[in-house]
Order: structure tokens, then C-alpha cells, then sequence
């Protein structure tokens, strides 16, 4: 059921990356100024991780106290609402309060995360993160292939949708409405079939401020007590304020950032001329690199993963696959010098291939981090509580890579700054902020 609540998110996230360069194109944003494109791919990327890291605490400390599912079927239901939102707007504004409406609606993320770690222990911990990534992978394949093959159909498929005034008017409808079904289709399964994994403090009924009820204390005004640490309840969000759990959250924050950076310039990369120093694919053709690069994500964390936890120990995987994001940063310069000279070969194919393989590697930094942040939690009942601290840290890192990166590819292509290598050396002093985080991690994990 875990895996079901997670191939929503997503897929909502990534149906977009194929046509989000076009789009921007298409509402008149840019006025025709192609190095502005990937600067508004990135705001909009931005967008729904500022908004998420405004309410992603309240979520899922709130889950803490009602309950997991409650606040997994809130989620589903603004991704399906702002999906549907997103696929009707025509101007730029209303794009941004749809990404905005998407982002803080959505608390799923770290609810899911301690849901794995409410139904997992030290023996089976690696094997669930493994296999978590199996259904994050399903959903950044799908959701490229439906955004890159059903965005614009009435003009790709004219025997079809051809006839379509709706469609035309709305050329992006399509694509956005699927993962909304999709949504939709989790919600019912979630709300029929999944299973509560902590126990509710309160009921939702009991938090609303027109229902008379007994006084329930405000946890972000109680003081830490050192007994709130090993009861069952969820302690104060002072209580949070620990050295572990900010070094787990740096970690974590410092793969997100890096990862976040890659993923928004690689489409806009995909689609930039060569003679502005992308490759100038097709938005089908990009949509079938990112749909490949979740399916071998998706094969390689349930099948490497814990082999590679037991055999090298978190801290050193976590390591081993940060430094996998500089050889994998380093082929954008290189795949735009081979196209340059030869066009767009067999050669140029391979190292795609090769980008597509060490960005698989990056991935086990995640289930790592996931594992130390679950080792941070002052206790059993708070870990929802440190996911939801944690995420918060890292939406705004995932606010600020999309837009830091994209920015610098915007003034890399217009100044041509260092060669036309300024983004790359912005994203390697990512890696290397990152990297210093992840050396503060214990060898073992933290116990209680």
C-alpha cells in the first residue's frame, strides 16, 4: 500500500519535464528569448518545493497526532486538484498558483517515510528502502513517457484528437489529466485498503475549531522533557532541535539539492540547440531518456541497494554515491562538445547511456539518508515529526536548485561565462557542499 501511495507523487512531478520547455514557449513568457526558457522551467520546478517546505512540517506533524492515512488521502487529493489546474492554464500565473496549490497540498512525502519506518526494524531496514524506490522509479518513467507522447495531441495524433477543440485549446490537458486519475485511483485504493501504522493522539473532528472538545496542548509550546524522549508520545518541536538529527537532515538536503539541480537542467539541456550548447532533441524523444533512466532506477536500488548497504556500511555508500554526481555533471560539457563537431551520433548516444547509469548510482544516497533520519528520530512516535523537519530543509533546497541551476544555464547560454561551463561549476560546488555534510555521519546509525 506504501508503494501504491507513492507512485502518485512522483509522476505528478515528472509529466511535466518533457513539455515544460515548450509550454514556457508557447504562453509568451519569454517573449522569444530562448536562454529565458530554462530559467522558467526552473521557477516552476521551484515553485512547488517552496510551497511544500511552508507546510510539509504541519503535515506531517499532524499525521503524528490524527494518523498517517487521513493526511496520505488530503495529499492524493490536491495532487488529482492541481494536476487538473495545471493541464487548463493558459497564462503564467495561472501555472505558478497551480504548482503552488500542488506543493502545499501535498504532505505524502514524509508520511510515506515513516510509514517504512513504523513497519521496519534494523533487520529489515535496507530491503524496504531498496525496494521503496521501485515505485518513485514507476512513476519517473511513467510520467515522462505520458508527458512526452500526449502533450500537444491534437497536433501529434490528428486522426485522433484532431477534432478536438478543447485539446487544441488546451494542449496540455491531456498528459496532466492521466496522473490526476491516477491520483484519483490511489485515493480509493488507499482509503479502501491501507492500514494505519501509528496511533492517532486526536481525531481530525477533535482539531477543528468549531467542535467543542478538551483541551489538546499545542506541541509547539511544550518544553522538552527528558522523559518526552523515550515515551510514546511525540515530543515538542524543540525536542527536534538535536545535533543528530541536523546532520541526517544535511545529508539528506545534500543529495536532494544536487539531484534536484541535475534533474531540471538535464530536459532543458535535452531540448537546447547545440549551437547554444544542448543537444536539440525532441520533447518525445526527451521523454523517452527520463521514462529509460526510472526504469533502470527503479531495477537497480531493490537489487543493489542492500547488497551494497551490507557490503560497504551507510556512510560509505552515501559517499560513493555523492561522487558519482561529478563524472555525471561532467557529461553535459562533453555530450555538447561531441554534437558540436559530429552532430548527434552513435557516440553521443552512449554517454546518455553512461549519464543515465551513474545517475542510477546517485540514487542509493537517498535511501541512506532515509535510514539516518529514522536513527535521528528522538523517538518512536516523533518519526514523523523528524521527516517532516527534515523535509522542510530539504523543499527548500529543492526550491532553491531548480532555480540556482537553470539560472546559471540561462546566463551560461546568453554570457557564455567560463566557455559555457558555468552551470557545471555552480552544480560540482553543490557536490562539494554536500559532500562535506555527508563526512559528519556516523559510521553505525544512531540508536534511542
Amino acid at each position: 500500500m506504501v508503494l501504491v501511495l507513492q507512485i502518485a507523487e512522483p509522476m505528478t512531478a515528472h509529466v511535466i519535464s518533457p513539455f515544460a520547455p515548450q509550454l514556457i514557449r508557447d504562453i509568451g513568457i519569454t517573449h522569444g528569448d530562448e536562454a529565458l526558457v530554462s530559467f522558467y522551467v526552473g521557477l516552476l520546478h521551484s515553485l512547488f518545493f517552496a510551497t511544500e517546505a511552508l507546510t510539509i512540517f504541519h503535515w506531517s506533524r499532524l499525521s503524528d497526532y490524527v494518523g498517517r492515512k487521513p493526511v496520505a488521502l488530503i495529499g492524493l487529493f490536491g495532487l488529482a486538484l492541481s494536476m487538473l489546474c495545471f493541464g487548463l492554464s493558459t497564462t503564467f500565473w495561472g501555472l505558478v498558483i497551480s504548482r503552488c496549490l500542488n506543493g502545499a497540498l501535498n504532505g505524502n512525502i514524509g508520511v510515506m517515510k515513516s510509514m517504512t519506518a513504523e513497519m521496519t526494524d534494523s533487520t529489515n531496514m535496507a530491503r524496504a528502502w531498496g525496494f521503496l524506490p521501485l515505485a518513485w522509479a514507476s512513476g519517473t518513467t511513467l510520467g515522462p513517457l505520458i508527458g512526452g507522447e500526449l502533450a500537444r495531441p491534437a497536433d501529434r495524433f490528428p486522426n485522433i484528437f484532431g477534432h478536438s477543440e478543447f485539446l487544441k485549446t488546451y494542449p496540455y490537458f491531456l498528459p496532466c489529466a492521466v496522473p490526476a486519475a491516477v491520483s484519483v485511483l490511489s485515493w480509493i485504493v488507499v482509503f479502501i485498503y491501507l492500514k494505519e501504522t501509528t496511533t492517532p493522539q486526536v481525531t481530525i473532528s477533535q482539531l477543528l475549531p468549531w467542535k467543542k472538545r478538551k483541551t489538546v496542548p499545542s506541541p509547539a509550546l511544550e518544553s522538552p522533557s527528558a522523559s518526552s524522549l523515550i515515551s510514546n508520545k511525540p515530543v515538542p518541536i524543540r525536542g527536534l532541535l538535536i545535533r543528530r538529527v541536523f546532520i541526517a537532515t544535511g545529508s539528506y538536503a545534500g543529495i536532494a539539492l544536487v539531484d534536484i539541480a541535475f534533474r531540471t537542467v538535464q530536459p532543458v539541456f535535452y531540448a537546447t540547440p547545440i549551437s547554444l550548447g544542448g543537444l536539440g532533441l525532441d520533447t518525445p524523444t526527451i521523454g523517452t531518456i527520463l521514462a529509460v533512466q526510472g526504469i533502470v532506477n527503479g531495477v537497480m536500488q531493490p537489487l543493489a541497494f542492500p547488497k551494497l548497504h551490507d557490503h560497504m556500511g551507510a556512510r560509505n555508500l552515501w559517499v560513493f554515491a555523492m561522487a558519482t554526481t561529478l563524472p555525471l555533471i561532467a557529461l553535459f560539457p562533453a555530450l555538447n562538445t561531441l554534437a558540436r563537431s559530429s552532430g548527434v551520433i552513435q557516440s553521443v548516444w552512449y554517454l546518455v547511456g553512461v549519464q543515465v547509469a551513474l545517475l542510477s548510482c546517485t540514487g542509493f544516497a537517498y535511501g541512506t539518508s532515509f535510514m539516518y533520519i529514522t536513527a535521528a528520530s528522538p523517538n518512536r512516535a516523533s518519526v514523523g515529526a523528524t521527516n517532516g523537519f527534515a523535509q522542510v530543509i530539504v523543499s527548500v533546497m529543492r526550491a532553491i536548485g531548480p532555480v540556482a541551476a537553470n539560472s546559471a544555464f540561462s546566463i551560461t547560454i546568453e554570457k557564455q561565462y567560463l566557455g559555457g561551463n558555468l552551470v557545471y561549476c555552480v552544480m560540482a560546488g553543490m557536490v562539494c557542499m554536500a559532500m562535506g555534510v555527508g563526512f559528519l555521519l556516523p559510521r553505525t546509525m544512531w540508536n534511542d
